[in-house]
């Protein structure tokens, strides 16, 4: 391997760090517009949500402008764990959670119809979108093992 195949490959890999750090940021600004400026209150699993993106989008920023090619081993955890919240929120506003198991009892709903922008887009759909692609271009961002 020459020297400009091990930057190339260095290069390649921050692309994918840089794109999930986007992903981040954009999900939490999105977030904060639809909370504050639009006036939606977030229910119970949204904000469990943000919880895991938040602080998503400051590690990534950090990592993506340093570089870091570990920034995976601290970002993919965060990302997996929304993930799984998404996904939980997202089969329970798909109605294929009964009622007896959903954790809303106070607050917005988390299945209801609010729980879109533009009156289609489902937010915890979006949720759960936005942390895939942030895991999958954490795993890109991974660097190889020697071999």
């Amino acid at each position: 391997m020459t020297n400009s195949d091990i930057t190339a490959s260095g290069n390649h890999r921050w692309h994918y760090l840089f794109i999930a750090w986007i992903i981040a940021l954009a999900a939490s600004l999105g977030a904060l517009f639809i909370g504050e400026v639009v006036g939606q209150a977030p229910c119970s699993l949204c904000w469990h949500q943000r919880a895991f993106m938040f602080p998503l989008a400051v590690l990534l920023a950090v990592a993506s402008f340093r570089a870091d090619a570990g920034a995976w081993r601290y970002g993919l955890p965060l990302a997996a764990i929304g993930m799984a919240i998404a996904g939980f929120h997202s089969l329970l506003y798909a109605g294929f959670i009964p009622e007896g198991i959903q954790p809303c009892s106070q607050g917005p709903s988390c299945a209801s119809a609010d729980m879109t922008i533009l009156g289609m887009l489902p937010l915890p759909y979006l949720s759960l979108a936005a942390f895939t692609v942030i895991a999958i271009a954490l795993i890109g961002s991974r660097t190889k093992a020697a071999s």
